[in-house]
């Protein structure tokens, strides 16, 4: 398994490797949803050498985005709905931890919460997840 924490900041070797690795996930991610490869695209940006950058997949309905927040909280998974591949903004932000990325079912799950718009449903899936967070300080 890959190290989702071990800081990029001014390391150069390291965020190649958090790049590489985190457009493999999004792939995967991509194929746990039952995508066309025809419907989304990866992308990544490096960003400057004091942060992660981010990666990308920006699905027809979903935009999903990777990076290492700057201020530590475990939340370097972005989620939200958008209209198209063309829609930068979309929908409400989803905040999910970068250790989901080792479980693509779950991760995937979550995605599809999201996706459905049940405010309802994500609460469910993704309080454990908080409260685990909470408990590790």
């Amino acid at each position: 398994m890959f190290e989702w924490y071990r800081r990029c900041a001014y390391d150069g070797e390291q965020k190649r490797k958090f790049h590489r690795e985190a457009r493999a996930a999004l792939r995967a991610l991509a194929r746990e949803l039952r995508f066309p490869e025809s419907s989304y695209d990866v992308r990544s940006n490096q960003g400057g050498v004091a942060v992660s950058g981010e990666i990308t997949l920006h699905h027809e309905r979903v935009y999903v985005q990777l990076c290492q927040p700057a201020a530590g909280a475990d939340s370097g998974i972005l989620i939200r709905t958008c209209e198209s591949r063309r829609d930068f903004t979309g929908g409400r932000n989803h905040l999910a931890p970068l250790s989901l990325l080792d479980q693509p079912a779950k991760l995937a799950e979550y995605v599809r919460a999201v996706m459905s718009e049940d405010l309802s449903r994500i609460s469910r899936m993704f309080g454990p997840l908080t409260l685990r967070r909470s408990a590790r300080g």
